[in-house]
């Protein structure tokens, strides 16, 4: 029997929803949803194109109507003829920026409800020209560093800067000395050289939308004033990042560095309060965030270094973000007078305001509505509530919208979507859930009945507070027809489906426990009985996550010969598979199930905890918390370490040297002073070695004094009353501490006192000491040792410096020169012997007569020789030639000029007329003598190369007679004759002839180098006229 309380209720209900007309069918209506929403737009001023379309479409039933609004205040489309509507998007004609720049937001409408679109701005960029007045030049002293200043012109947004060189469109060359800063577009020169001269304009790049605009200044002379020996100074920060660096999460952030000095600085990135990312571009003078991330806020540090010092500056890059949504609402169909809680949540930096909005008008608390922050919650809805709702997410960087339908419904009880299901299989002695989820609004009152018995709660019969029926124990008698009836205000239906029972499936055999080995395979049994008229299935699970078989092939298959057998085969065990294995064996009306434990022994697991208690300068304190054994005792425990720059664990040393299975810590030793470490355990046992811990944090050993000597002591050089001393760096392993430097020690070889001097400075390299009483190329003794805050090192052994060489003062006495061919000539001297220095070798200079000195050619004889070749000379040309001694300091006095004529041209013809002939007692090669021309040099003889066609070797003969004999070349088939003239300016051209050793007839080969046709025209002829003879005889 229904309440009586219930029935005034519904009642009650009813006569306040008279006026309510029922849906018999659901609609297919609903209110705008954006499909595109309108972009930011940057616009460039002056653009060929002559209208801007702001985009903005939604899909809606029935269709949507569009409006625009401008900075917050709706537009009248019909007023401004610049304004029109393209289907929902806003076209603007002839935009300008005075007019039409701002913030724009599209409305769309229907009967269902309005929603506001993201905002979208419109500007417009520009790049004027840069002023027409002449630059200032510039003048620098050569080496020190200059800067070259852009001035861009006025523009939105920013600029891309290059820079030209005397000329459009010659680009200057960037470099590590010359470096063009991106967020200025000025030009800096570490230190100037004198081919640094010339004019230098600033070119700006504009990139807006579709178009590129570039214009360049008017061009500044760069005038370098020449300095004989640039001085050498520390490094001085020119170009700094900002105090405070403010971005936007995903950005793409560029930090630039640079700095003066002489030699050229090297920039070096950092990052103060944690390790440098290894994904950023370090780029010299530039660290590049590709995309910048919450993990790469913080503090950074460029520091500029060379050999004479360094300097550092620091900065903060903050990293803040738009509003990005974490949890949205979504379209949602409530019934009437029920409660509903909406909630929305974005992140964001600084943490995002939420408002909300219904229908595109600002929403507040209500009666029966409240509105706080994140959640918008619903008290008893009414259909009035119905529309469309917007939460709203901002801070300074962005704003962004989520949209949602409010459907609050009143519906009759309506099966047609959720029928009760029409067949309801059972397993005899199980429990059957039966759902009732009727489409109505409000709450239906749910009854059910079998046949014509109305159920009641009973130990056997359950219908919960939402209308589902529970049967339990079942047996065949509660087979037969179930109805459930719904109702509520707005009518009532029913729906009614069957129950038959079947028989229970049971476990017939049961898996049982199993212990192996890791790498071994095991069979765990499971059979089943049940109903026949239905199938069965089988499934595992391993600690209740149900096993995938397709991913695990290579370890799990199941047996497939007996639909009653759901055996599982376990191939080659690992760790992982240990566990609770539950074999199920399921048809559609219940399931039976077995469980099994499978215990797998194998090496430990990776020991945890492992902590450092202890940091010395060599030694570390290591201590961890026991993995798991795997069921089989650790018998043993290494440490691994590995430095952070590499990728190699290497085996650490340890006190004892072997670390039993009962130990919880080990001493590691024989480690590095102020070096970082990270370390890992590994534990073993009889079964094998085990994965490795989670590394330790980074840990740094203790500081102590240097403890290795600096190497390649060396010097010399410089300007004159300098000494000049050069080492090679130590490296960062072993300078075992901060405010790292060296301690320079000299003397002169003839005292007993030392010097020394402090040079701070990890990576300076060379230390000059200037006295006016250095003499040029006084040896000293040098010895070097690096220092840090806990003390000092060892120092290098003794080494033998020179100051500066002075130049050479003397000249080679006894120089002459000699002709040797038609372009090349022989020079000699005496040696030099007095020299405070390293004499380097001789410089021998040459000109022609009539031409000045100053335009003499250089030629260099390294090394004590006294003889040198001059080539590449002019034939019967007259040479002046003069020889001067160079060392480190410069070059020496020229020695007085001596005067060479080279030789007149080598024969330009080759010779002509040769004949052989050939018998039994030799071969005999003639020809005609060869008369030089004018121009040519005297014919003093001939040579010739004699070679047989299966020799590799050539051989070389001279004769200054026209005709040359030689043996019978035995064995050879061919025999190749080079015949040249030669003389005193040369060789002449070589004429080449091939000789069959089967002729033995004279043969004429006339100008054979010139013409290799006649050559082969005479040797067939040859070959005629001596098978014409042989027939003959």
């Amino acid at each position: 029997m229904v309440p009586l309380t219930f029935v005034f209720l519904l009642s009650s209900v009813f006569l306040s929803f008279l006026a309510l007309k029922p849906e018999g069918s659901f609609s297919s209506e609903y209110g705008p949803v954006f499909e595109e929403q309108p972009q930011n737009t940057l616009f460039p001023e002056g653009s060929v194109e002559e209208e801007v379309i702001l985009s903005c479409r939604s899909r809606a039933s029935p269709s949507t109507t569009y409006r625009w609004q401008l900075n917050g205040t709706e537009l009248n489309l019909n007023a401004d003829p610049s304004y029109r509507l393209v289907g929902g998007s806003l076209a603007i004609s002839s935009p300008t920026q005075s007019k039409h720049a701002g913030s724009y937001q599209c409305i769309a409408s229907n009967p269902k409800g309005t929603v506001l679109s993201s905002e979208a701005s419109l500007r417009f960029g520009y790049l004027h020209e840069f002023p027409s007045e002449k630059r200032e030049p510039v003048k620098v002293t050569e080496g020190w560093g200059i800067t070259l200043t852009c001035n861009p012109p006025k523009h939105y947004p920013g600029l891309t800067y290059h820079w030209l060189i005397n000329e459009f469109p010659t680009f200057l060359n960037t470099d590590n000395r010359r470096f063009v800063s991106q967020m200025t577009g000025n030009l800096y020169v570490a230190y100037t050289v004198k081919e640094d001269e010339g004019g230098y304009s600033c070119l700006t790049t504009s990139h807006i939308s579709f178009t590129t605009k570039s214009v360049y200044s008017r061009f500044t002379q760069l005038t370098v004033i020449s300095e004989a020996k640039p001085r050498m100074y520390a490094p001085s920060i020119k170009v700094r990042f900002p105090g405070e660096t403010y971005t936007l999460y995903g950005q793409a952030v560029f930090l630039e560095c640079f700095a003066f000095g002489n030699p050229v600085p090297r920039i070096r990135w950092r990052k103060v309060d944690g390790t440098l990312p290894p994904r950023l571009l370090v780029i010299d003078p530039v660290l590049h965030f590709p995309s910048i991330t919450f993990e790469e806020d913080g503090t950074y540090e460029c520091e500029a270094v060379n050999s004479v010092g360094s300097t550092t500056h620091q900065g903060r890059v903050i990293v803040q973000a738009q509003p990005e949504w974490l949890h949205v609402i979504t379209d949602t169909e409530a019934k009437i007078a029920s409660d509903l809680l909406w909630s929305c949540a974005a992140s964001g930096k600084p943490r995002p305001t939420i408002r909300w909005l219904r229908d595109g008008k600002p929403l507040t608390s209500q009666v029966t509505i409240e509105v706080h922050n994140g959640q918008l919650k619903f008290t008893s809805l009414s259909l009035h509530d119905s529309g469309m709702y917007q939460c709203v997410a901002e801070n300074k960087h962005g704003t962004i919208y989520t949209s949602a339908e409010l459907t609050v419904q009143a519906l009759a009880p309506d099966f047609r979507l959720s029928p009760v299901k029409r067949l309801i299989p059972a397993a005899r002695g199980g429990e059957v859930i039966i759902q009732c989820n009727p489409r109505a609004a409000p709450t239906p009152l749910i009854l059910w009945s079998k046949g014509t018995e109305l159920l009641r709660n009973s130990s056997r019969v359950t219908v919960t507070a939402n209308g589902t029926l529970i049967l339990r124990n079942i047996s065949h008698s509660d087979e037969g027809k179930y109805t459930c009836f719904a109702e509520n205000v707005m009518g009532k239906s029913n729906s009614t489906g069957v129950l038959s029972v079947k028989e229970a499936t049971k476990i017939t055999l049961a898996p049982s426990g199993s212990d192996i080995n890791h790498g071994d395979s095991v069979t765990l049994q499971c059979h089943a009985s049940h109903d026949p008229s239905m199938d069965i299935t089988f499934t595992w699970t391993l600690d209740g996550i149900p096993i995938d078989f397709e991913k695990e092939s290579q370890h799990y298959r199941r047996a497939s010969m007996d639909e009653a057998v759901g055996d599982l085969h376990i191939i080659h065990a690992l760790l992982r598979h240990a566990g609770r294995y539950t074999c199920i064996a399921q048809t559609v009306v219940d399931q039976a199930s077995a469980v099994a434990s499978l215990l797998i022994r194998g090496p430990p697991g990776p020991p945890g905890g492992v902590g450092v208690k202890y940091v010395g300068e060599t030694t570390v304190q290591l201590s961890w918390s026991r993995g798991f054994d795997n069921h089989s005792p650790i018998s043993r425990y290494v440490v691994q370490i590995r430095e952070p720059l590499t990728e190699t664990w290497i085996l650490a040393r340890t006190d004892p040297p072997t670390v039993e299975g009962n130990a919880e810590s080990a001493l590691v030793v024989g480690l590095n002073q102020w070096t970082d470490y990270l370390l890992r355990v590994v534990a073993s046992n009889i079964l094998g070695e085990g994965d490795p811990s989670a590394p330790s944090a980074l840990i740094r050993t203790k500081e102590a004094a240097p403890n290795v000597a600096p190497s390649g002591v060396g010097g010399g050089g410089g300007a004159p009353n300098e000494l000049t001393i050069n080492w090679k760096p130590i490296g960062r392993q072993y300078q075992n501490g901060d405010d790292f430097g060296y301690i320079i020690a000299f003397k002169r070889k003839n005292e007993t006192t030392w010097q020394t001097v402090r040079v701070p400075g990890e990576q300076s390299q060379q230390y000059v000491y200037r006295n006016e009483t250095i003499s040029a190329y006084t040896p000293f003794d040098v010895k070097i040792q690096g220092y840090n805050r806990k003390g000092e090192g060892p120092f290098s052994r003794d080494t033998t410096v020179y100051s500066a060489e002075e130049e050479p003062t003397m000249f080679p006495s006894e120089v002459k020169a000699t002709a040797i061919s038609s372009s090349d000539i022989e020079v000699t001297w005496n040696s030099v012997q007095a020299l405070k220095g390293v004499l380097l070798g001789y410089e021998i200079r040459y000109w022609k007569t009539g031409d000045k000195e100053a335009a003499a050619d250089r030629v260099r004889s390294a090394g004590m020789a006294t003889t040198a070749r001059v080539t590449s000379l002019k034939p019967d040309t007259s040479y002046y030639v003069t020889v001067r001694v160079y060392n480190q300091a410069g070059t020496g006095p020229s020695s007085p000029a001596t005067n060479v004529t080279t030789s007149k041209a080598f024969p330009s013809r080759s010779p002509e007329n040769i004949t052989w002939t050939l018998s039994r007692k030799g071969l005999i090669i003639k020809w005609d003598p060869m008369i030089a021309l004018q121009n040519e040099s005297f014919v003093t003889g001939y040579k010739i190369l004699y070679r047989m066609n299966h020799h590799s070797t050539t051989t070389l003969y001279v004769t200054s007679k026209t005709h040359i004999e030689f043996p019978f070349p035995e064995g050879a088939s061919t025999v190749t004759i080079q015949l040249r003239a030669t003389g005193k300016g040369g060789d002449g051209k070589p004429a080449e002839v091939h000789i069959p050793t089967d002729s033995g007839t004279s043969m004429m080969v006339e100008n054979t180098a010139s013409r290799p046709i006649l050559q082969v025209l005479a040797v067939n002829i040859a070959t005629l006229l001596f098978l014409l003879r042989y027939l003959n005889v």
